[in-house]
């Protein structure tokens, strides 16, 4: 399955991007990935964007009102997704003014990386981490551990 994260703007802090290169390198060993960025702008505009972004993928909002996954959880969704034979998924990750009820509704699915609200710099590492974390349990490679 082929992967976009897609987010609003690149990230601005020197730690993220450093984190972000990295989990983006060790992922791209296992799974396609591509990190694209949209311009910030007024919420109906950024959300044309990202769905614009997002065309012909399947569409995940990451969003604090959306389903928690565990790691595992993730995995499984993953596997479960690559047996159902989907090409391509889309990650939306918001700006500062996060997603409206609109598109949460109209995505395929909504996943919520804590119930805290994140800034999308820090949303968008755990993210990558997350999926790579996720292919290291499908690959049985030792990073996850119980």
């Amino acid at each position: 399955m082929q992967w976009k994260i897609v987010t609003v703007g690149r990230p601005a802090l020197p730690w993220a991007r450093t984190a972000l290169e990295d989990y983006l390198s060790r992922l791209r060993r296992l799974a396609r990935v591509e990190h694209v960025t949209v311009k910030e702008g007024p919420l109906d505009t950024v959300e044309h964007s990202l769905w614009k972004a997002s065309e012909g993928s399947l569409r995940i909002v990451l969003d604090e009102r959306g389903t928690a996954l565990r790691s595992l959880d993730l995995a499984s969704w993953i596997e479960k997704q690559q047996i159902l034979g989907t090409k391509k998924a889309a990650l939306l990750i918001g700006g500062a003014d996060g997603h409206s009820a609109t598109l949460r509704q109209q995505a395929d699915v909504c996943w919520s990386l804590s119930s805290f609200t994140l800034q999308h710099e820090i949303a968008l590492v755990v993210m990558a981490e997350q999926l790579y974390r996720a292919y290291t349990i499908l690959k049985k490679e030792p990073y996850h551990r119980e």
